[in-house]
């Protein structure tokens, strides 16, 4: 019995079907989050492989909290809020399940969560968990954040949930976010998946970018499998804030561990970012460049999003510049409200087969 054939083809008939396509190495890869090329750093494999060879296993084999937290978790932790200059810091299977970590456990009863509406998929799909009293704000409007956080004075907690960089605009949350949270006393949730790695003066994101002095209510959610070239994620809180999520997120407690083959390169790539960090905002910023000069568009991070608001124009966008050599995203709703090629200015490919890229791309 085929029980979604309907909604197939209403998929299908509205260009929003998708469908998995193994990758083509031969392509440019302007469409993956490799911002930084690190998942193709051979030095990187080699030397995690070879500490993971010297290790009494190559599995966590539990969760964190069942025989699963190795030493490894907890030296990265530590780097990590040593570079960010957070209190303390957990590790975990994906940014996915670390927003459901975030938003599922520290909602409660008589809580609101103010929700920036282009906050990721993966955030507002916790606020349906169970009865999470969400309030959306237009995108990076502040004023509306402002009048809203008055609405509700007898709430017992404010929460307040922004990205770094989106991940589809690619634009960064407004530095008055922080601000407000301290002064309305509200929790504030800062999803770095696309800022960490890419900017800050440490290139540690956002919170670096603005050189914002970390205080008790901020929390950074950050991903390894992006510009860190590995798999998985971390939060990082004042200890208060950890030591709860530790004791009631659910993806925390019930899921295996993350493995310590990515914990250990996650960590070497962490090391080798801070190293390497003013050549890589130079590459970063170079690129920047080509694609202000090519496509007259200005971005904060590596994120390039070309608005075309045609399904059938994007995908066929996509094919033409596949025959041409380049692997690029076409993204259409409801991940976006208006269908866009999304191109990843990323280190991993050159910087002429980008301004190659941005002269082909026709829209």
């Amino acid at each position: 019995m085929n029980y979604y054939e309907n909604e197939l083809k209403a998929l299908k008939k509205s260009n929003r079907y998708r469908a998995r396509e193994v990758v083509d190495e031969r392509l440019k890869d302007f469409a993956s989050n490799d911002y930084l090329g690190l998942a193709h750093n051979a030095k990187l494999h080699k030397d995690t492989c070879k500490e993971l060879q010297n290790l009494p296993t190559h599995s966590a084999k539990a969760s964190l909290l069942v025989n699963g937290y190795h030493q490894v978790h907890y030296d990265f932790e530590r780097a990590l809020c040593d570079a960010n200059g957070f209190e303390d810091g957990v590790v975990m299977g994906s940014g996915f399940n670390a927003n459901i970590a975030l938003i599922e456990a520290l909602c409660r009863k008589n809580d609101v969560l103010f929700m920036d509406e282009l906050y990721h998929a993966s955030g507002v799909l916790a606020t349906n968990l169970k009865d999470v009293n969400v309030v959306f704000f237009k995108h990076n409007d502040m004023d509306e954040l402002k009048t809203l956080l008055t609405k509700y004075p007898d709430a017992k907690r404010k929460i307040i949930a922004v990205e770094g960089i989106y991940s589809m605009d690619g634009d960064l949350c407004d530095k008055e976010v922080f601000s407000i949270a301290d002064k309305n006393d509200a929790i504030l949730i800062v999803d770095e998946a696309h800022s960490s790695g890419v900017v800050g003066d440490n290139l540690m994101g956002v919170f670096d970018f603005y050189n914002i002095e970390i205080k008790p209510n901020h929390i950074k959610m950050g991903t390894l499998g992006k510009a860190y070239g590995s798999f998985g994620a971390f939060i990082l809180s004042s200890k208060h804030i950890i030591e709860y999520l530790i004791n009631r997120a659910k993806p925390i407690i019930y899921a295996t561990a993350l493995s310590l083959y990515d914990t250990i390169l996650a960590h070497k790539s962490l090391e080798y970012i801070l190293k390497n960090k003013e050549i890589l905002k130079y590459q970063i910023a170079k690129r920047q460049l080509i694609i202000y000069e090519e496509l007259d568009i200005k971005i904060d991070g590596l994120i390039v999003p070309i608005v075309i608001d045609n399904n059938n124009k994007v995908m066929q966008i996509k094919e033409n510049l596949k025959d041409d050599g380049f692997a690029v995203g076409g993204i259409r709703q409801p991940t976006v409200p208006k269908a866009i090629i999304r191109v990843i200015a990323r280190l991993g490919e050159s910087e002429d087969e980008l301004r190659e890229l941005c002269k082909y791309i026709t829209f």
